[in-house]
């Protein structure tokens, strides 16, 4: 049974259309408002607040903390600096995604690591004959994202104190009131934003804070509709949706390594062993895995063609599909499948996140998406383009 969070006596109420979905066994709100869009444009034009409690977060502690995590994830966390934040993915021995998060460095001694999936086991596992302890904060420690491009003006209202020179993916303590908190310049949206991680306890005093601040910034909660909108749009990559943990996978097909989901280039070799480490190192020789994430852009007119087959007028929904659907090579049979597909609205263009073979992934290479209208397949041209779709200059400044 699904419970809520430490922001479900703020968040329920809003939520007048009653649209939940569950997340790790807790209540995420799809939509607040009448339709995501409002709260997609309060992302990528004001200021959001989105409940991201249900992550599962974790504290590593001890004199091995840095130990353990180096053992764990692809990237080098001897490098990994107090304040500093790592987005990595880690892999099973055969060198295949676990999962992917994020690795916050706290002190020399503690980190806090935050996952889509449960992690506990996988970390004591691989522990052993370190002094460290793995703790599981995912309940006691309530999380905030605080997103768009009034996100740092609401923060400082809130906080009293400048964050301008808080950089990308760095992170440090602050206050809000009488309350403690830590703020990262981390987030899921490809904007400028912040999360906030905090005790449960204070979450209605933050929450409340925050509206209050930023109640002159145009700040709105946003559900997982809008949040998925703005991640595909980043080109950010979904557990079980883009890529299946190898924990889960049923077979070869649904095992990927990180240089088959766009994240190869957060894998160190030079660096101590890892999990994973000689399986990927193997996967190199060999010139690399038989499959890429790439970007398409898929052709309006090829969408409008389909539905005017059938006397209709063209319709792209406006939340992402999740499902999988056939990529193909002009002439040819199927090469791959699209994961992610939805329409940005800050683009005005129909998108998709596809997994292709390497003679393929090279930006302008044509392909054909397949697209279903009453019924009937078709296929759309679509063409491969560089990640992320969207890029701002702002999610960096």
């Amino acid at each position: 049974m699904s419970v809520g969070t430490a922001f479900h006596d703020r968040t329920a109420p809003l939520n007048r259309k009653m649209q939940w979905r569950e997340w790790a066994g807790f209540y995420a709100a799809s939509v607040y408002a009448d339709f995501h869009d409002i709260e997609y444009n309060a992302i990528r034009e004001a200021a959001a607040l989105i409940d991201v409690s249900p992550l599962f977060k974790y504290r590593v502690s001890g004199p091995d903390a840095e130990r353990l995590v180096d053992r764990v994830i692809t990237r080098d966390a001897t490098k990994l600096k107090i304040g500093a934040v790592y987005y990595t993915p880690w892999c099973d021995e055969h060198g295949k995604v676990v999962d992917d998060g994020t690795v916050h460095r706290l002190s020399p001694t503690e980190f806090r690591w935050t996952a889509a999936d449960p992690q506990l086991r996988w970390l004591r596992m691989n522990a052993a004959g370190l002094h460290v302890t793995v703790e599981d904060v995912s309940e006691s420690l309530a999380a905030l994202a605080l997103q768009g491009p009034q996100s740092r003006a609401v923060l400082e209202a809130a906080t009293g104190e400048s964050f301008a020179d808080l950089g990308y993916f760095r992170r440090r303590g602050s206050k809000i009131g009488a309350v403690a908190l830590d703020v990262s310049r981390t987030g899921y949206t490809g904007d400028l934003g912040y999360e906030l991680w905090l005790p449960e306890e204070a979450a209605a005093e933050v929450w409340d804070a925050l509206v209050a601040a930023g109640t002159a910034h145009g700040i709105r909660p946003a559900g997982m509709l809008a949040l998925d909108v703005t991640r595909l749009e980043a080109g950010l990559i979904l557990l079980e949706v883009d890529y299946t943990s190898a924990r889960q996978a049923m077979n070869p097909e649904q095992n990927y390594s990180p240089f088959e989901i766009g994240l190869g280039r957060l894998v160190t070799f030079d660096k101590a062993d890892f999990v994973g480490k000689r399986a990927l190192e193997a996967e190199r020789r060999r010139g690399g895995p038989g499959r890429r994430l790439v970007g398409l852009t898929l052709d309006w007119y090829g969408i409008e063609g389909l539905f005017a087959a059938q006397g209709l007028p063209p319709a792209v929904s406006p939340t992402v599909d999740r499902s999988a659907v056939p990529v193909f090579a002009p002439g040819r049979g199927q090469v791959g499948k699209a994961t992610s597909r939805g329409w940005s609205p800050i683009l005005k263009q129909a998108i998709a996140l596809a997994s292709v073979p390497p003679a393929y992934e090279k930006a302008g290479s044509q392909l054909e998406v397949e697209w279903t209208v009453e019924g009937r397949r078709g296929r759309v041209r679509a063409t491969v383009v560089e990640l992320p779709f969207l890029d701002l200059p702002r999610k960096r400044a």
